[in-house]
């Protein structure tokens, strides 16, 4: 099924794609529609262009693939599925993600992954290509967060901040030497090249969507950063 979005009003082609009873959905012509697959399970959506805010809200099962760039707030609140993005993503990618996984080939804004949590088999996950703005992972409570650098030289993968609030979950920087302005109560451990488990297969999986050689990747310097159990927030409200 083709809708052409030129023109229509997101609430218009939102109505249109839950009225689809066709299971793949192509959207050409996007211009700043928000809220597409919000909320959707059980459909595959490939869209042509650029996406507005809070593309795959609750997604709940579905599969969305950008051949783009999208806005801000994209994932939030997502239960399930994956997104998949061509370009780069805005600001608060995967905001209180809480299952499914975001694969996004080039940046990402401020705020990505902020309060991200977990609960039982639901562990979300983003990987992020190029480089992610100030304040990744802050308030982050579980899944994993992955970012490769695959940037301009010279320029940090990440920007300042990052970890602020963390208290559970996941994050891995692929990059040489430990960023700067990391919060006291992160943990930074330094690893020769990424280990078997969640966050390499994720890797494996970013690779083979946007084609990308996988030993590049997975045999690389990276830092993994987790709450440091030793030195709690708590500190910073309560009296000892």
């Amino acid at each position: 099924m083709d809708i052409d979005a030129r023109e229509l009003h997101f609430s218009e082609l939102n109505k249109r794609v839950r009225d689809c009873e066709a299971e793949h959905i192509h959207i050409e012509n996007c211009n700043g529609q928000r809220y597409i697959a919000s909320g959707l399970s059980g459909k595959t959506l490939e869209i042509d262009g650029t996406p507005g805010n809070a593309l795959g809200s609750y997604l709940n099962g579905c599969n969305v693939v950008v051949r783009g760039n999208v806005q801000e707030a994209t994932g939030d609140t997502m239960n399930g599925g994956e997104i998949v993005v061509y370009g780069s993503a805005g600001d608060a990618t995967g905001y209180a993600m809480r299952g499914g996984k975001i694969f996004v080939r080039g940046d990402a804004g401020y705020r990505c992954g902020i309060h991200m949590k977990a609960y039982k088999e639901n562990k979300p996950a983003i990987v992020i290509g190029g480089r992610a703005g100030s304040f990744l992972g802050e308030y982050q409570a579980g899944g994993i967060i992955v970012v490769l650098g695959e940037a301009e030289e010279g320029k940090p993968v990440i920007g300042n901040f990052c970890g602020t609030g963390m208290h559970g979950g996941e994050i891995y920087l692929r990059c040489n030497s430990l960023p700067s302005r990391l919060p006291a109560q992160v943990r930074a451990e330094h690893l020769d090249c990424l280990p078997d488990g969640e966050a390499a297969e994720l890797v494996r999986e970013w690779c083979k969507k946007f084609g990308k050689d996988s030993a590049k990747f997975l045999c690389a310097s990276y830092y993994r950063l987790t709450p440091d159990s030793e030195n709690p927030y708590r500190q910073m409200y309560t009296e000892n």
